[in-house]
């Protein structure tokens, strides 16, 4: 429509949505349908330019099916199945002959399964989005075109001025949902979104007779051993290949250089010869490809993250600023995503949990060298196997390594956590080393039962670098801590677990807690939700206008974890500091020298073992760690990693946040009683959900789950039967090594939950029986010593 703003003049939105595609056009329609009237979206050029308009895809609706053609595809599928199971989706593993019937075409010499979706299908994207656009329209948005942005001013109250050639906009938000513009968007206000375009091709066939005879209209095929996508277009085929990193292309100039101004629907020149294998393993597996004639090969830009999924809500570092970018599959994720942005906008929180896309997983680790190795793995990868603990090591290390990485980096795998290097696991033998993913046991199962019996019986150490640690002072930290959780502060030297909940009683963040001094609070997260829970933490100082400083000391401080019955006495050969038990008590902190070295010590460990943290600047973390190793020598000390720690703190019954917990739970149902006082004078966020969720009794609960499947444990989000039926899900697993048999904690109906009730849970196509069982499994180092001093005093 025509720009109706006056050149020059100044007008008010409550909502501005930049960008046209089918992303920008959801979330005005969505907002608008929800009934927020006053949503204006800014298109620069016209609706469905850049990546919406050459998709490949009315609607069409004839279902879709993977194809497995190797023994670990099954698996992969079998995997793919039982975190299916709950969910309201309808798929299907299906044998040889299903296939076939499904897709008469197909050369079924190497078919062993496939994966079948009725609901799947494609769509248009143009009348798609101009459908959206209509019903925006129709609840009262307001959709100008062509409107370039030119500027945005951020102003002190939160709001934003938005700047076109036509005029500003003033608005109490922006969404960037402008396709592969967004960098240049983020830009304008000092971010650097990490969201890079790559060349995606797909050829398009003259009518195949074979196809033109059928009756009914061919299902989606998904290959996934040759990496490409084939379906029917009219009496044709269409075929759409992902070629391997070395050989897809990124527009990588477009980074550098900015996309060029003038791009809209415009096309790269086409490229078979990049193709050609996948064409070939598409004729293998469609024979009538072969005499089929390319009437057309369509080339243009899809927006790529480094880990492929989009960016999706408020952005950390700047009020009122969301994203809806980095969508390899717009189309796919336009509904849904304007739908989720919409209730998230409205109500104040997500309407579940959506964590793997939220746009602060990023930060300025995520740099321009990173972001490209990154999507051109993550294209190349699109078809590869989904395995458990998955590991992908294009652009590693990125900047953010530890004070011990260069100590520990030969001797151990090492996981990938927000940008830093964590190990896994630590080798002995050749046998152990590398990364040998597998839906089974692999060979990290030796070496991790190794560091559990390290813990459990003598002393080990950990890199616990990663988490996100930031300082909280000021005149009003004491009450804006109050009111952003659920358990009382802490005092002075002591430390506590506590919980910020959202307005509805779900688990936004879990959160360790220290007042290191009156009024100033040191608060650690884990790696993956440092921004995630900054973002929300400045959220309420902006909303309530507290008088606090923040600051995000997470990069600077290095953190070692020194655990096991054996860790006070290697930690004594280094400080004067008492270390007993009467004079350095759980959960206390004191700041203390430890080998010459100033360092925060607190008395905690996930391990559920005696054990401190120890906080340093990250410059000395090389010389304490070795002091720690040269100390422990007598002791026996040795190093372990995260998967050891997982399980120790499993066999606890220590919940995890992101599994356990997320904003899909409450704190009652996970039983995280102990951490919620309701009763405390403060009126914490969340609170009266809290009253009325109790009130009301609980629905489900989280169960401890003892099993002995045959090579494999659980992961988390399989499925749970009982009698035949879906009755929930599991949210961890592992293998305990101190009780020999695997554990999971899992969401079940109350009276399932109870202590000696018997499910099963579906790992690889397999139904095993499990028992829910009284917890913890092992009792924690605190706990034995409290019950050893009573046996001690009634004795």
């Amino acid at each position: 429509s025509d720009w109706e703003y006056r050149p020059g003049g100044r007008d008010s939105a409550e909502t501005v949505i930049v960008g046209g595609g089918c992303v920008g056009v959801s979330v005005a329609y969505h907002l608008a349908k929800a009934g927020q009237r006053d949503v204006v979206l800014l298109e620069k050029t016209e609706l469905t330019a850049g990546s919406t308009w050459h998709a490949a895809v009315g609607f069409h609706q004839p279902g879709s099916v993977r194809i497995a053609s190797t023994p670990v595809r099954v698996d992969e599928l079998k995997y793919q199945m039982t975190r299916t199971h709950w969910h309201p989706t309808p798929q299907y593993l299906i044998g040889p002959e299903k296939v076939q019937e499904l897709f008469p075409l197909l050369n079924m010499d190497k078919v062993l399964a496939g994966l079948y979706n009725p609901g799947d299908g494609h769509i248009d994207p143009y009348s798609l989005t101009m459908a959206l656009a209509a019903g925006a329209r129709k609840y009262g948005a307001k959709i100008y075109n062509p409107a370039p942005v030119t500027s945005l001013t951020p102003l002190p109250d939160g709001k934003w001025d938005v700047h076109t050639p036509h005029g500003t906009i003033r608005t109490n938000r922006i969404v960037n949902a402008s396709g592969f513009w967004a960098r240049e968007v983020g830009k304008m206000i000092g971010f650097e979104h990490p969201t890079i375009p790559v060349h995606h091709q797909y050829v398009v066939t003259a009518t195949v007779p074979e196809v033109k005879a059928l009756k009914r209209e061919l299902p989606v095929i998904r290959d996934l051993e040759g990496s490409y996508y084939l379906r029917q277009e009219r009496d044709g085929l269409l075929f759409g290949p992902y070629e391997k990193e070395h050989k897809m292309k990124l527009q990588d100039s477009w980074v550098t250089d900015g996309v060029p101004p003038g791009f809209g629907k415009e096309l790269f020149e086409s490229d078979l010869d990049r193709i050609m294998d996948h064409v070939e393993m598409a004729m293998e597996m469609v024979p009538v490809l072969k005499e089929a004639d390319i009437i057309n090969i369509v080339s243009g830009p899809i927006t790529y993250t480094p880990d492929l999924l989009p960016m999706v809500g408020p952005h950390q570092g700047a009020q009122n600023y969301w994203t809806a970018i980095g969508f390899g599959y717009g189309v796919i994720h336009a509904g849904g995503v304007g739908k989720f942005l919409s209730d998230w906008i409205i109500t104040g929180e997500p309407p579940y949990d959506l964590i793997e896309c939220d746009p602060n997983r990023y930060g300025k680790w995520t740099t321009v060298p990173y972001t490209c190795a990154k999507a051109r793995e993550s294209y190349g990868y699109n078809n590869v196997v989904g395995y458990p603990k998955e590991e992908r090591f294009a652009g590693r290390p990125t900047n953010r390594v530890s004070g011990v990485y260069e100590l520990l980096k030969d001797q151990a795998s090492m996981g990938f956590h927000a940008g830093w290097e964590q190990p896994h696991y630590f080798y002995k033998s050749a046998d152990e080393t590398g990364y040998r993913p597998s839906f089974r046991r692999t060979n990290w199962f030796g070496p991790v039962g190794r560091e559990c019996r390290l813990v459990m019986e003598k002393v080990g150490v950990i890199d616990l670098s990663p988490f996100g640690k930031f300082l909280v002072k000021g005149k009003d930290s004491v009450k804006l801590l109050d009111h952003l959780f659920a358990n009382s502060m802490p005092k002075v030297g002591l430390t506590n677990i506590s919980h910020m909940l959202t307005p509805r009683g779900r688990v936004y963040a879990e959160v360790t807690i220290t007042q290191v001094a009156p009024g100033e609070f040191l608060l650690l997260t884990g790696s993956g939700s440092e921004l995630h829970d900054l973002r929300w933490i400045e959220r309420e100082v902006a909303s309530g206008g507290y008088d606090v400083q923040i600051s995000n000391i997470t990069d600077n401080v290095g953190v070692l974890g020194v655990a096991g019955p054996r860790a006070r006495k290697v930690l004594q050969k280094l400080t004067d500091v008492d270390m007993s038990d009467s004079e350095f008590k759980f959960l206390s902190c004191k700041s203390i020298q430890l080998a010459g070295v100033p360092v925060r010590a607190i008395r905690i460990s996930y391990t559920g073992e005696l054990g401190w943290e120890l906080y340093m600047e990250m410059q000395h973390m090389a010389s304490v760690y070795q002091a720690i190793m040269e100390a422990g020598k007598e002791e026996g000390i040795n190093n372990f990693g995260t998967y050891a720690m997982n399980s120790l703190r499993m066999e606890k019954g220590f919940r995890g946040w992101g599994a356990e917990m997320n904003c899909d739970t409450n704190p009652l149902e996970a039983g995280l009683d102990y951490f919620i006082k309701l009763n405390k004078p403060a009126d914490f966020i969340g609170k009266k959900a809290l009253l009325d969720i109790k009130a009301q009794g609980l629905k489900r609960k989280l169960a401890h789950l003892i099993l002995s499947p045959d090579n494999v444990d659980p992961e988390g989000n399989e499925t749970i039967w009982h009698n035949g039926k879906v009755v929930g899900n599991t949210t961890s697993g592992c293998y305990s090594y101190t009780t020999q048999q695997s554990l999971a904690f899992g969401y079940l109906p109350v009276d399932l939950a109870a202590i000696g009730q018997t499910v099963e849970i579906e790992l690889l196509g397999t139904k095993y029986p499990a028992t829910v069982v009284q917890e913890p499994l092992v009792l924690t180092e605190p706990t034995r010593t409290r019950l050893q001093k009573k046996t001690k005093s009634s004795g």
